[in-house]
């Protein structure tokens, strides 16, 4: 069981403070990131604020972080996030644009107050063009820029990815680098700066490679066609015979090699690089696999490079061997969680608390930021 242990002791972003005006999806979750990485995250709730629908003792995204109250609405409400960013390198928003201006927290407030802060805001479509002051969902962002159209069956509906490759992919990591990119040249400069994160400027960012291939001819423009995306036979998924799914990712020569010895199909060695043969393959290959169980195949595949893993549940996962071995996922107060990623050898990080509760911390933030009229102002 990890140990509780106070904010900002541990990891590379110890001593950098962080203001996240609450919301949901991907602003808390890079907030979260931050705060793994050693941050002191303040989290700003609003009073009666929706979170995710569940328990906020649940909201593993909230991890690390230290909540205060404040109603941005009530008269002293913008001065109240005003004074938390007068203090903090770093502020984190997701409203929609022109929002957090007429709130009286805008980037202009902020840096009136803190001109080397770090002013990150969170959107789908971003600040400018003729979407930006529409609403909108992981789903719609990662249509328009071709990624969602390229997952999934050639003949089937697009398969949609939860809401990994937009939100947390395209958004919450790239306003993480921007952040941390900005944050570095605030300090050599002194200068603080806006960072414009938005979902479908990273969700098309993360398509480089597959559209250089597309610009090279070495990739059609539709899903199920491609090497990576389900048209070749020797990446994929297949099911066994009790209903799971075993994944297989034996692209080169010597692991395709692999890959056949292990399933018994020496005779369709020379299928690798003849795509006349690939559904003379995938039907091979889908017909082994249905003979065996998800068990039995990851047995036989143990200890080999045919590159060839279980597909496992989401409560499967933390039991993998290896990941259990690496510590990939961590219990804190009960809860299971993946562990904070990446790994520093210097400046290791932690699950230093659970879930912020809502106004939990004001009296303490307010005292470690030096706000003695934070709380005295009624939070």
């Amino acid at each position: 069981m990890t140990t509780a242990q106070a904010p900002g002791r541990h990891g590379p972003l110890t001593g950098v403070r962080v203001v996240e005006l609450a919301g949901i999806g991907p602003g808390p979750f890079a907030a979260m990131l931050l705060a793994d990485l050693g941050a002191d995250v303040v989290r700003v709730d609003r009073p009666g604020g929706a979170g995710l629908g569940i328990d906020p003792a649940h909201d593993i995204t909230n991890r690390n972080k230290r909540s205060v109250v404040v109603d941005l609405k009530a008269p002293d409400g913008p001065a109240r996030v005003l004074d938390l960013a007068a203090r903090a390198d770093v502020l984190v928003e997701g409203y929609r644009p022109g929002v957090a201006e007429r709130l009286g927290v805008g980037p202009a407030d902020c840096h009136a107050r803190n001109p080397r802060l770090v002013y990150g805001r969170m959107t789908g479509w971003g600040q400018d063009g003729p979407l930006a002051p529409r609403a909108g969902h992981d789903i719609a962002y990662i249509a328009v820029t071709g990624t969602l159209g390229m997952i999934g069956e050639a003949d089937r509906p697009p398969a949609v990815p939860a809401n990994l490759l937009g939100d947390y992919a395209g958004g919450s990591l790239y306003l993480v680098v921007g952040v941390l990119a900005a944050l570095h040249h605030a300090r050599a400069t002194g200068t603080g700066q806006v960072v414009d994160a938005a979902i479908v400027d990273g969700a098309a960012h993360l398509s480089a490679m597959i559209h250089g291939m597309l610009a090279a001819g070495a990739w059609l423009d539709g899903r199920g066609s491609n090497l990576l995306d389900g048209g070749c036979p020797y990446y994929g998924t297949y099911e066994t015979s009790d209903g799971e799914y075993m994944a297989v990712g034996a692209l080169e020569q010597r692991f395709y090699d692999e890959f056949l010895r292990v399933l018994g199909l020496p005779d369709l060695a020379g299928a690798h690089a003849d795509i006349t043969r690939w559904e003379e393959l995938r039907k091979a290959v889908a017909a082994r696999f249905r003979s065996r169980t998800r068990k039995a195949w990851t047995a036989l595949f143990e200890g080999s490079d045919a590159c060839v893993a279980p597909v496992l549940s989401l409560r499967e996962a933390p039991h993998h061997p290896h990941l259990a071995a690496r510590g990939t996922f961590t219990d804190h107060d009960g809860l299971t969680q993946p562990a904070p990623a990446p790994r520093f050898s210097a400046t290791p990080t932690a699950v230093r608390t659970g879930p912020a509760r809502p106004g939990a911390d004001t009296a303490d933030v307010a005292h470690d930021w030096n706000l003695p009229a934070f709380v005295e102002d009624g939070a």
